[in-house]
């Protein structure tokens, strides 16, 4: 190629402008991108301060540290050179801080705050270079290297440290004169306040944060500074989650529940089974009721302002309303916007719509993600320092913090239900039971009317009339009831959707590709009467008759939970509809490895209704395989034992060799809530529609503590 052909890309002179104004989103981030730097710099602080005129109309901000200045040559090499990867080669400060800045951009950040910049930085030797930059000069120049600027370095005895003053005319000044609080509050959320309690995770040293203003409040000589800490409200939680979990998928989290007097904290073992595929991660997950006694409470355990004074229940919830989200924090710095009260990064509102009496609300919660760096973790931020790339990692953090914040979730559910805080969700059963007992209103009566002195035979005729009623209702109670129990066989049968499509897929692919090849045979038959051509025809009859049989025993297999009428209790054999709900799995027991064994007398008779018997078995069945697979359980088995006594049943003792149960769920017994359930993605029904077809049955469905697996006992309830 000739060198007259040869051309280099010249930056034009605004590209330093598009750095700092269009990719750095808005006046906060630039300010945390120049703080960023102040600790990447080994300061001890960093001072930021607002300075303003009497005339007021102009600003200046300072942002002052302490730590280890540059040099000339760093200022020229380095700091001057846009996208430099020094950082990101370096990785770790001179003391050991592992670097903020890894993009070589935030220092044009202050292009976006103001019209100048004046840099003076002094190293530990007393070197002083002064910088000054007039963006207005790189807005008009054709090419980047057509700016000058003027780097001037002499000799100092100042301490060393770095100061950035930035100068801004009133458009700027009226910017912030509206936004301060909100810079404040950005600053407040940028350190993690969890830092002192993972001491392992974070370097040792500290670095605070102090906000200083010199005329800005139109108040002249004021000189007002505030260190920038975290509001009192994040010690004060209803019920918190921690711990951490190692890039390999375990880890431990701890529970703790302030709400509860004496309560000890419970530790909880987590294991993914798989490696979380974005590093190692800390957690501190902070939860806040939010009804009116809960906020009451939450003041009285010291919900103060800055000035120490208790708030009120109204600055209490805005509180709550501003301070709320889960951060996402890299070696103690948030990663904007994740952790914002309007980025609800993991979509906790929408998973609360879903189920209200159990899930969190965005506002109801503080927390902390602390992540590794990027190498290590593969969660890599926006150039714009507007959060995560949305690769498999971002995925992994999200599917990682849910099921976090679900541990948490089940626990608190359990709490709220046993102190009977939350809304209260009686079974279907229960609440039909209850809707025509008149028992205590013909006693009511009855004492009235005697004491009225009103005679004992109308007394009589008005006590029948609403036994009458009685009978009458309950009739229609019985209707009711199964009506509800051929809806929960159906809704059963929804859950094992997925059985069906796949054990009914091969015949009815059969059944596609067979037809037409029988078609074309049949017609070559009879048109050409040749005898060979049934030799073609015969196995794909025969095959048609194997997958027609398929299908048959596939729907009678499913036909009892499909049931559009119900009759009266029977007496039926026990073990053949034990076995034969066993069937419904036959293909996802042989997929997976999973045996079960059921020990049973063989001529056991029981009276009730045996569609009920399959609607109780598959959901347990159901929940085994799902939870045996998720968990990956070495050795997968299902085992029942059933027990008579003479000829009557005396119990079913149900077990499966999966991570079994919380002894809080069996306590509480929220397992058997509607709606309630520990899986990623459950209607929280299985449970609940068992332990009511076993109330029909005059049968009780219980969860036992288990060594190993679940355990669920049923057996018929005593008679009083």
């Amino acid at each position: 190629m000739d060198e007259k052909d040869k051309y280099s890309i010249r930056p034009a002179g605004r590209h330093i402008l598009t750095i700092g104004r269009d990719l750095i989103q808005d006046k906060y981030a630039a300010i945390v991108e120049l703080v960023k730097n102040a600790y990447d710099a080994d300061s001890p602080d960093v001072q930021i301060t607002f300075r303003v005129p009497e005339d007021r109309k102009s600003i200046t901000i300072v942002i002052e540290d302490h730590g280890h200045g540059m040099s000339r040559d760093t200022v020229i090499n380095k700091w001057m050179v846009p996208s430099t990867d020094d950082k990101l080669k370096r990785k770790t400060s001179p003391n050991k801080r592992t670097m903020q800045g890894r993009k070589g951009v935030g220092r044009y950040a202050a292009s976006i705050l103001g019209n100048d910049l004046t840099l003076e930085t002094v190293t530990p030797k007393g070197e002083k270079t002064e910088v000054y930059a007039e963006w207005s000069n790189f807005e008009n120049a054709d090419y980047l290297d057509n700016v000058e600027i003027l780097v001037k370095t002499t000799t100092s005895d100042q301490p060393s440290g770095t100061i950035l003053t930035i100068t801004g005319d009133l458009s700027h000044l009226s910017e912030w004169d509206k936004q301060i609080d909100k810079l404040e509050f950005e600053l407040k959320k940028l350190n993690s306040p969890i830092s002192f309690e993972l001491p392992e995770v974070l370097d040792d040293d500290s670095f605070s944060i102090v906000l200083n203003f010199d005329g800005f409040w139109k108040i002249q000589g004021d000189n007002i500074s505030k260190k920038i800490e975290p509001y009192p409200i994040i010690d004060l939680y209803d019920y918190k989650i921690s711990g951490s979990i190692e890039h390999y998928g375990k880890g431990t989290l701890t529970y703790t529940n302030q709400k509860a007097q004496n309560t000890i904290e419970e530790t909880i073992p987590f294991d993914l089974t798989v490696p979380t595929g974005c590093g190692t991660l800390y957690f501190d997950i902070r939860v806040y009721d939010r009804d009116k006694e809960a906020i009451e409470q939450l003041i009285k355990r010291g919900l103060t302002d800055e000035k120490g004074n208790y708030v009120g229940n109204l600055q209490a919830r805005n509180l709550l309303n501003e301070y709320n989200g889960i951060g996402v924090y890299r070696n103690g710095f948030r990663i904007r916007p994740l952790g914002d009260p309007d980025f609800d990064w993991l979509k906790l509102n929408k998973r609360r719509v879903q189920n209200p009496s159990i899930r969190i609300g965005s506002d109801q919660v503080i927390g902390y993600v602390l992540i590794q760096s990027e190498e290590l973790s593969n969660l890599r931020e926006k150039s714009a320092r507007d959060g995560l790339r949305e690769n498999q990692a971002y995925t992994n953090l999200k599917d990682i913090s849910a099921k976090v914040i679900g541990e948490l979730e089940n626990r608190r559910f359990a709490y709220r239900k046993k102190e009977g805080l939350s809304r209260k969700t009686l079974k279907i059963e229960t609440k039909l039971e209850k809707l025509f007992e008149f028992d205590t209103l013909k006693n009511g009566v009855r004492s009235k009317l005697n004491k009225s002195g009103v005679d004992e035979n109308i007394t009589d005729d008005i006590i029948n009339s609403i036994a009458k009623k009685e009978e009458e209702s309950n009739r229609i109670v019985e209707d009711i009831r199964q009506t509800v129990a051929i809806y929960q066989g159906q809704a059963t049968l929804g859950k094992i959707v997925n059985v069906i499509l796949h054990e009914g897929r091969k015949p009815l692919n059969f059944f596609k590709n067979s037809i037409p090849n029988f078609n074309f045979w049949a017609h070559e038959f009879k048109t050409k009467q040749e005898p060979k051509i049934l030799d073609t025809i015969f196995p794909i009859v025969t095959g048609m008759g194997h997958n027609a049989d398929i299908f048959v025993k596939l729907f009678g297999r499913l036909d009892p939970l499909a049931a559009a009428k119900r009759g009266p209790k029977k007496n039926f054999v026990l073990l053949e509809h034990i076995t034969s709900s066993f069937k419904v799995f036959e293909n996802e027991f042989r997929m997976h490895n999973i045996t079960h064994n059921i020990d049973c007398p063989k001529d056991l008779m029981f009276c009730g209704w045996y569609q009920d018997i399959y609607i109780i078995m598959t959901n347990l069945i159901d929940n085994s395989i799902y939870w045996m697979v998720e968990k990956q359980s070495t050795d997968k088995k299902i085992e029942i034992i059933v027990s008579n006594n003479g000829n009557k049943l005396a119990y079913i003792d149900y077990r499966d060799s999966g991570p079994g149960i919380a002894n809080y769920l069996i306590e509480t017994e929220v397992i058997f809530e509607p709606e309630f359930t520990t899986k990623n993605v459950g209607s929280g029904l299985g449970l609940p529609i068992a332990g009511e077809a076993a109330s029909r049955n005059g049968l009780e469905l219980k969860a036992y503590k288990s060594d190993s697996g679940a355990y669920f006992r049923l057996e018929p309830i005593e008679e009083d």
